[in-house]
């Protein structure tokens, strides 16, 4: 499959208008290259806790439009097969329209080609099977080997919801889930993501599961992974919402009624999640914290004792740091 790549370039205040003249013309899919600093929310969506110095917002910006060629190699944009020349016309004359009320910038417009691009799939070649301990972790495309047949395997997919088990805070949650799980675990998994460590639980013999997640695409990534390591629909059940502001999920999710909290999370809102959680643990539950970068590890740690639960231990891996703790009143 061959597409073909039009990039225009813009300042960062047209980037919206740009798109939607665009999409009115047929064009789709834009990508935004821009050095605008992430908004709260993004950064609590990620899942690293100190991001990279990134560089200065110089105000310009970059928007790409893929459009896909034809057999016989002819662009096609609303279903209708087009030239290049005519696409190249027609985003000409919807910046020239702009410009006659608002600053756009340079808005030059480049040309390119690529092959064989594949935005949903094309990253599954960094991922492949690995061991975290005794426990095979293996993506839904590849096949457990013959060896492998006689281990405990998670089948996981993350889709376009975060969680594979390769992060080291992921792997330090597994690891203290393990540890504390019995057959009578209620289990919270706060930032579920893909479902990994409540699925664990479940895996390892925990009784139910609760997840919680900003991101809708959550629903259908936990839903692909229950189905591929055969959990019951209805050992897990999975909310979207904040469980940190909105008194409608917190009151689903249920009071006094966790074994286990798991939060794999950034440090600067595990702070805030901390005194709402213990609401919902039982008397001598387990909260384990994780997405901790190791300079953050006090700031958790004095969040966790304000809220009146006892830290048990704080075990590292790498520059990461979870840090279990207990309800014990």
């Amino acid at each position: 499959m061959k597409w073909m790549k039009f990039r225009i370039k813009t300042i960062t205040d047209a980037e919206d208008i740009i798109i939607s003249a665009l999409y009115d013309i047929g064009l789709e899919g834009a990508q935004i290259e821009d050095k605008i600093p992430l908004t709260a929310l993004e950064k609590e969506q990620m899942f690293v806790d100190i991001l990279p110095d990134a560089p200065a917002d110089d105000g310009i910006a970059y928007l790409s439009f893929f459009v896909e060629e034809n057999e016989e190699g002819k662009p096609v944009v609303g279903g209708e097969p087009c030239d290049c020349e005519t696409i190249l016309s027609r985003i000409g004359q919807e910046l020239n329209e702009l410009r006659t009320f608002m600053e756009i910038g340079e808005g030059s417009i480049t040309v390119s080609e690529t092959e064989d691009i594949d935005w949903i799939n094309n990253w599954k070649q960094y991922f492949h099977q690995f061991y975290i301990d005794d426990l095979l972790v293996i993506p839904s495309w590849e096949e457990v080997r013959e060896e492998d047949r006689d281990k405990k395997i998670l089948h996981i997919d993350p889709g376009t919801a975060f969680g594979t088990g390769m992060h080291e805070t992921t792997q330090l949650c597994i690891r203290q889930i393990r540890k504390y799980l019995t057959p009578e675990t209620e289990l919270l998994d706060v930032g579920t993501g893909s479902g990994i460590l409540a699925i664990l639980a479940l895996m390892y013999g925990a009784r139910h599961a609760v997840g919680t997640d900003l991101d809708p695409c959550a629903v259908d990534a936990v839903a692909q992974n229950m189905e591929a390591n055969g959990i019951a629909e209805g050992a897990f059940d999975m909310m979207i919402g904040n469980i940190i502001t909105d008194q409608a999920v917190q009151d689903r999710v249920g009071y006094e009624r966790y074994d286990i909290v798991a939060a794999n999370i950034l440090a600067d809102v595990l702070v805030p999640l901390t005194p709402v959680i213990v609401r919902h643990m039982k008397k001598g539950g387990i909260y384990i914290t994780s997405g901790i970068i190791n300079t953050r590890e006090e700031m958790v740690r004095q969040a966790i004792e304000q809220a009146g639960l006892k830290v048990l231990e704080v075990t590292c891996q790498g520059e990461w740091v979870s840090v279990t703790a207990r309800r014990d009143r």
